[in-house]
């Protein structure tokens, strides 16, 4: 199914600064992981890490980042990344951090990922069309 829809300029840009906000933070995260840097590992040390997987997990969040930075393969990462973060939700609830301002922290920026990538790729509105009341087909 062809579409000759296109998506409106203000909304690329929004999703382009959403994403790249995002793409920043991550960057951001990743690579104080992998430089060790001693609040990011008192942190992970907090929630159950060793010392020794930091690097790799910092690694596989640069990955993922890099994934999503690429226009063709930018659904894909979204879904790792989503893979990430629900892998941070879970590793906070076992470390019993506060509910609204750490442990769901992820979810919420997972919605910046999705919301940036669904703002600037026609794919994911053919994908997910978000459609009015007015345009549901009739039923009995």
């Amino acid at each position: 199914m062809s579409s000759t829809r296109q998506i409106s300029k203000p909304s690329i840009w929004a999703g382009r600064i959403i994403s790249a906000l995002v793409v920043l933070f991550l960057i951001f995260d990743g690579v104080t992981k992998v430089m060790k840097v001693a609040p990011v590992m008192e942190a992970s040390k907090r929630l159950g890490f060793p010392a020794g997987l930091i690097v790799a997990i910092g690694a596989v969040l640069l990955a993922c980042t890099a994934i999503y930075v690429i226009p063709r393969t930018s659904i894909l990462g979204a879904i790792l990344l989503m893979g990430y973060l629900g892998g941070a939700v879970v590793t906070n609830l076992r470390a019993g951090s506060p509910l609204f301002s750490e442990t769901l922290f992820p979810i919420y920026f997972g919605i910046l990922v999705w919301g940036g990538l669904y703002l600037r790729d026609l794919r994911l509105h053919e994908l997910i069309p978000l459609r009015s009341s007015n345009n549901r087909p009739d039923t009995l």
